[in-house]
This record gives structure tokens, C-alpha cells and sequence, in this order.
């Protein structure tokens, strides 16, 4: 995981809100609420192109069972599990939002703890 993660400042605020309106477990709660505080927010267009964002497709490999999978982050409205699109507020996305290619994350999922290793990220307009 990066010692910062970098974020919009909607990204940002829009995780800020998921956590005023409890969404989230405790534990999640409490690594995204450090995540926070030590964020580093840019505007869009000064976002690195390797860190996980809305709007991007990412690559994401389960280091327990070498697992890969590609997850695309929309807006919270566009959302079509079924078509691979996820919500930039869903599990896996906040897990992984901020973070950037080649960092390794643990996060409490629902189904246990999962170490997770970001291969790829590939922004669309």
C-alpha cells in the first residue's frame, strides 16, 4: 500500500460522505479514515496514470490464490455488476481507490482478509 494514497478532492469528498452515512464496516471505517488524513489531493487532470481512480479499468491479482481480475470503477449511477462495471463506492474499489500499480493492500472484506496486488490501470475519459 502507498505510504499516501492520491485522490481528487471528489473522490475525496465523496468518500468523505460514504463514511458520514456509515457504509462501510468498522474496520473499514478506521483504514479508510487514516487513508484520508494522509492523502494527498490533486485535481484531475494532476492524477498520476498509474493510481486507481473512477474511470479506470484495473487489473487486481489475489496474492492467496493468484487470481486475476479486471474491475472497471464508474460513478455510483452507472454501476452494472453483471457488465464488470463497479461502483468507485463498492468493496473492492475503496480498497484499492488512491493506490497506484504495484501496490499490495489488505483489506477486510466481508468473506476475510484479502492481500491484493494492483497490476494495471487504464483511465477512460
Amino acid at each position: 500500500m502507498s505510504e499516501n494514497i492520491v485522490l481528487t478532492t471528489g473522490i475525496y469528498d465523496l468518500i468523505k460522505d460514504h463514511l458520514r452515512r456509515k457504509r462501510t464496516t468498522i474496520e473499514e471505517e478506521e483504514i479508510l479514515l487514516n487513508q484520508l488524513r494522509h492523502a494527498k489531493q490533486v485535481r484531475r487532470k494532476e492524477l498520476p496514470q498509474d493510481v486507481v481512480t473512477v474511470n479506470c479499468e484495473v487489473t487486481i491479482k489475489d496474492l492467496e490464490t493468484e487470481k486475476e481480475e479486471k474491475f472497471l470503477f464508474v460513478q455510483t449511477s452507472k454501476e452494472k455488476v453483471k457488465k464488470g462495471k463497479y461502483s468507485i463506492l463498492s468493496p473492492i474499489a475503496l480498497a484499492t481507490v488512491g493506490n497506484k500499480v504495484g501496490d499490495v493492500i489488505t483489506w477486510p472484506f466481508k468473506d476475510g482478509d484479502k492481500k491484493l496486488e494492483i497490476l494495471s490501470v487504464e483511465h477512460y475519459n
